[in-house]
């Protein structure tokens, strides 16, 4: 994999920030974020996505309403951090496309 298509949470936060519209953008920490990408990573984790033997012929898009539902879940638990439920979906397509990006600039 090279530098460009490797995993970076600050890339990551810093990609999400910009598909988010301002407003949205400035509620929330960097914190808050990655509390969000973690979560994201535990829903894969849970689901057999991050197995290197696991042949995944969908995309996590197809998942996004179970990975929605499963980190406002997570979020209700996590008393340090409040992120508005209806912002989540936001922050998860962001997440979802800075992967893509990363898949995208293999090819």
């Amino acid at each position: 994999m090279s530098e460009l298509t490797r995993y970076e949470e600050d890339a990551a936060v810093k990609f999400i920030r910009g598909t988010l519209p301002p407003e949205k953008s400035e509620l929330y920490s960097d914190d808050e974020i990655l509390y969000v990408i973690d979560t994201i990573w535990d829903w894969y984790e849970k689901n057999g996505y991050t197995s290197l033997d696991s042949e995944v012929t969908d995309s996590e898009m197809d998942h996004i309403d179970d990975i929605v539902a499963y980190v406002r879940k997570e979020m209700k638990r996590a008393k340090e951090f409040v992120i508005d439920t209806e912002d989540i979906p936001l922050i998860v397509k962001g997440e979802l496309q800075y992967e893509q990006s990363l898949e995208d600039s293999m090819f």
